[in-house]
């Protein structure tokens, strides 16, 4: 499969100044940023930094960033699923993963998320995939912004609708295990049959074994 990848970026005024947000974006660009210290929700800055500028260069790597001057603020990541999760398992070569979204603290609140899950859809090629994103509460920064799990997913879930992505329902052992993680999914318009019924095999791995 082609990966196509279509630059769009839009401008957002916010409390704290404006903000571009754009992409995909190559890797040797997001390099090019300064990164945000308190971009701390999967590595150490430094290492974050160094690991979306590599997924901006696979062919399906997409690297969309929210930007303060010349400072990366937040982003998203789409990329294959990890192999060791069952979703690899489907074989699909237009199904990728929403794999990390971060925004620091002090822009929570302005609409980033929403507007970097907009502006990563803006792009046609995104109508030729099915995107997943797997939401675990172990993630959520639920001391920073001192909700409860039930206030986050409801937060989280209003951000990737945003995106057009929603819930859909799972047997997968991992979001199971509580009732706060979940699914979500969007499927592009130009998704064959073919691929949402792998897909769909895959979501229910255990309905035959009752």
């Amino acid at each position: 499969m082609e990966h196509i990848k279509t630059y769009n970026a839009k401008e957002l005024k916010t409390p704290q100044g404006t903000i571009i947000v754009e992409g995909p974006l190559s890797g040797e660009k997001v390099a090019s940023f300064e990164f945000h210290k308190d971009l701390v929700a999967f590595r150490q800055p430094h290492q974050q930094h160094k690991a979306i500028s590599e997924i901006a260069d696979l062919p399906e790597g997409r690297i969309i960033v929210a930007r303060h001057h010349n400072t990366i603020i937040g982003y998203v990541t789409f990329l294959y699923p990890d192999p060791l999760e069952r979703w690899s398992e489907a074989k699909l070569e237009n199904m990728i993963e929403l794999g990390a979204i971060e925004v620091i603290p002090q822009f929570r609140g302005c609409a980033v998320g929403k507007n970097l899950l907009q502006v990563s859809m803006m792009d046609d090629a995104m109508q030729d995939y099915i995107i997943i994103t797997t939401e675990y509460y172990w993630h959520w920064d639920l001391k920073g912004t001192g909700l409860n799990v039930w206030e986050y997913r409801k937060i989280m879930e209003k951000m990737m609708n945003a995106g057009g992505l929603e819930w859909f329902a799972t047997d997968d052992p991992e979001i199971s295990s509580h009732p706060a993680n979940c699914l979500m999914v969007r499927i592009g318009k130009r998704v064959d049959n073919e691929s949402i019924q792998r897909f769909d095999r895959i979501r229910f791995m255990n309905r035959f074994m009752y």
